[in-house]
């Protein structure tokens, strides 16, 4: 059994997503009835759970007609229940099944490998967006402190704390600062993800859009506008069942993203130009 025979099984949903039938995938790991893999799934839909994935995201349950036989020329249809498994929740069933099975040491190796790659994968498109919000988020800082500047605001750092405020539930930046567990020379937009990047990306042109659109003058009312715009911003994502920001992960550095991202175009260069 090559490892190919794990990639010819895999599907494709609606949405460009992979995933994998259970009913597919007990044969290959040299299971010779369903019913008898189901404690495999169990015990990685535990694993999963424990480390910290949502079960529902890479264990799907769903159920489909399968064909039976009669006795007779006539072919019937009966619902079976079935799995949709991710890629991660295959990796945990091979390491949770039966290590007896020569076909579950494969599927142990091929799924480890396959998974550290999509992690890796992850990762690198997590950088690229990081990086790129991080850079947009220095302009367009730019940008609405000139435009909170011709506002007349004084205070800069105060009708920041406002915005912050808004998107943050109350949080000014000192505050998500200490939350996040940054020393003092660390910066809160350095140690953000990509989701809550954009979050406040979106806040910081709202709020400048909103500022001369308005023609916003003076302190007070340049800090209530940017706290608006902040606390608007904060709905729409509680409206879309998003995680509030405060709520997010706290990353590494982007530094060292801009480190991986730098190793990765190295390593991408044609050999005439290393």
């Amino acid at each position: 059994m090559t490892n190919n025979i794990f990639e010819k099984i895999k599907k494709i949903n609606e949405y460009g997503q992979e995933y994998w039938s259970a009913r597919d995938l007990y044969k290959l790991l040299g299971y010779t009835e369903y019913g008898k893999f189901l404690p495999a799934i169990e015990r990685a839909k535990e694993a999963c759970k424990n480390s910290g994935q949502l079960v529902a995201d890479h264990f799907a349950d769903v159920s489909e007609m399968i064909k039976i036989a009669t006795g007779t020329e006539k072919e019937a249809l009966r619902q079976v229940a079935n799995f949709n498994l991710s890629r991660y929740a295959c990796y945990l069933i091979a390491q949770n099944g039966d290590p007896r099975k020569e076909e579950i040491a494969l599927a142990q190796t091929y799924f480890a490998i396959q998974t550290r790659k999509q992690e890796i994968h992850e990762l690198q498109v997590e950088d690229g967006k990081r990086v790129y919000l991080r850079d947009e988020m220095k302009e367009h800082n730019r940008e609405l402190a000139k435009a909170a500047k011709e506002a007349g605001v004084i205070n800069y750092a105060n009708f920041q704390d406002f915005g912050y405020i808004g998107l943050y539930g109350g949080l000014r930046q000192k505050d998500i600062h200490a939350r996040k567990r940054l020393k003092k020379s660390q910066a809160i937009l350095d140690h953000m993800g990509s989701e809550e990047l954009a979050a406040n990306l979106f806040r910081a042109t709202q709020a400048q859009a909103k500022l001369k659109r308005e023609n916003i003058l003076g302190q007070d009312k340049a800090n209530k506008a940017h706290h608006d715009v902040g606390k608007k911003v904060r709905q729409t994502i509680k409206e879309l069942g998003g995680t509030m920001p405060e709520q997010l992960p706290t990353p590494e550095s982007i530094k060292e993203s801009k480190k991986r991202l730098k190793i990765v175009a190295k390593k991408s260069l044609p050999d005439v130009m290393q």
